[in-house]
């Protein structure tokens, strides 16, 4: 029998916020345990909470940018649970009046080929709501500790509804909605911080049949590719259980992304009984359509849109759109730079950009952020235009952004230094070409034998000659002619 995969993610959201969702304590990550706290964390008695505005705008903000419906009226609940991560005894949440509803994720599967856009599909949502953030458990060898820092922080859980079928399709969804929230300045959305963290619910049916089959939970996946990883394990496992004649139980299983193995962490039934009410020191809000509207328009271009504009204004192929739009502060020097350039150098720069800049990025782990500070848009684009006139060459280039890199000068002040300034005339040029052939006895017998590729030997020594200002096609036009001028007089 054939039976296909049913997903859907819940992704909670940690919103960037200077203080908690019902206090003014700060909140953050990396403080020492237990001093992000006031009465109001730790629910002493007498105290109240006050909403955070900011809180409520980047949830607003995140429906708009995912095409939500957004509610008049709103409000909070009570969920009720006992452990020791929430000093309440139950958690500020939304249960039947959620502020966002329905809207979508739009994703793209991979291509036929990696340089090739691939089919794009939206993945429908649920709902979007507010709740706070609870405290950290931290496990020891004979006793857990619990650290209330993180309690409190406004929180944004989105669902989606059970419209994935692969792991990945649910990596292409978790890449393109964390890129939603960080582009729209709602999170940082770091993994590693806890600022997003995914829970997914799989199960598997035979394939025609729309009644959904018995759902696991996977819990505890820390990173976009352990959600993969562990969805493919998950399918993995319930069609082999099926295949033996076994029965799937609806459960939560702890899935280690290390050894790439799961275990069951305890059976659920249909549903916990977490005894929901309207929370009573809260009062409901209405979002008029003025609140909407200032919000809107502070919604930025998201990626995808981006890049459909990339293409179509600046002509760029997907090999180059698919790695700019993906950050925002690099789509936005991209553009700066060709501002100063024109549309018409728009791929020269999205080239040495990708080619050149983002490559001594990674090597000295800097972000697309300081970029723009080590080499301004102004540097990029007069470095653009010194290769485009002829004053240095574009082998050149790699060493004068290099350089630029390290000295945070003007590349024109660059080259001039390192000597890469100006093209070599054709009779220096030809006395270095004859120079690499006279030093090179055993290339030059090759190559008069027939062997093309052996022209090489002598292009490394000319190169090093020419220090960078020898235009490398002028370079192999002049070794043949030579070498052409060897054969005839043989």
């Amino acid at each position: 029998m054939n039976y296909e995969a049913v997903i859907g993610l819940e992704v909670h959201v940690q919103i960037r916020t200077r203080t908690k969702v019902f206090s003014r304590v700060a909140a953050g990550y990396g403080q020492p345990p237990n001093t992000l706290t006031d009465p109001v964390v730790l629910a002493l008695p007498g105290t109240l909470p006050v909403m955070n505005k900011a809180a409520l705008d980047a949830v607003i903000k995140a429906g708009l940018l995912l095409g939500c419906e957004i509610a008049p009226v709103c409000k909070w609940d009570r969920k009720n649970y006992f452990y020791p991560d929430s000093p309440k005894n139950y958690q500020i949440s939304q249960y039947d009046q959620p502020i966002c509803a329905g809207g979508s994720v739009e994703i793209e599967l991979p291509g036929p080929a990696r340089n090739v856009m691939g089919e794009h599909q939206r993945i429908p949502l649920t709902r979007i709501h507010l709740e706070e953030d609870v405290g950290k458990l931290n496990h020891f060898a004979a006793d857990s500790l619990v650290d209330y820092n993180r309690a409190g922080t406004p929180l944004m859980e989105i669902v989606s509804e059970p419209a994935l079928h692969s792991a990945e399709e649910a990596f292409a969804y978790l890449t393109s909605l964390r890129a939603t929230m960080v582009y729209g300045g709602i999170s940082d959305c770091d993994m590693e911080k806890g600022q997003l963290r995914c829970d997914a619910n799989i199960s598997i049916r035979p394939v025609g049949e729309t009644k959904l089959g018995t759902k696991v939970e996977l819990k505890n996946l820390n990173s976009i590719s352990f959600v993969r990883d562990g969805i493919a394990h998950e399918i993995k496992r319930q069609l082999a259980v099926l295949e033996r004649g076994g029965t799937l139980v609806q459960e939560t299983r702890d899935y280690d992304g290390q050894t790439g193995t799961s275990q069951s962490l305890r059976s659920k039934e249909m549903a916990h009984d977490y005894r929901y009410f309207p929370d009573p020191d809260l009062m409901p809000v209405k979002v008029d359509e003025t609140w909407k509207a200032r919000l809107r328009g502070e919604c930025p271009e998201l990626p995808f849109d981006k890049q459909r504009r990339f293409a179509d204004r600046y002509q760029l192929p997907y090999t180059l759109t698919s790695v700019l739009v993906w950050d925002r502060e690099l789509a936005d020097y991209f553009e700066a730079t060709v501002q100063l350039t024109g549309r018409e150098k728009a791929q020269a720069v999205a080239n040495w950009i990708v080619n050149y800049f983002l490559r001594e990025c990674g090597e000295k782990r800097l972000t697309a952020a300081a970029l723009g500070v080590v080499i301004t848009p102004a540097h990029a684009a007069e470095l653009i235009q010194l290769v485009d006139s002829g004053q240095i060459l574009s082998n050149a280039v790699a060493t004068v952004s290099a350089g630029m890199f390290s000295t945070h000068e003007k590349p024109q002040a660059i080259a001039a230094r390192e000597g890469l300034a100006g093209r070599t005339d054709a009779g220096e040029l030809e006395q270095w070409c004859r120079d690499a052939i006279a030093a090179n006895a055993k290339a030059l017998a090759e190559f008069l034998a027939g062997k093309d590729s052996a022209i090489n030997a002598f292009k490394g020594p000319v190169m090093k000659a020419a220090k960078g200002r020898a235009d490398p096609k002028q370079v192999d036009a002049t070794l043949r002619r030579l070498l052409a001028g060897q054969q005839t007089g043989r």
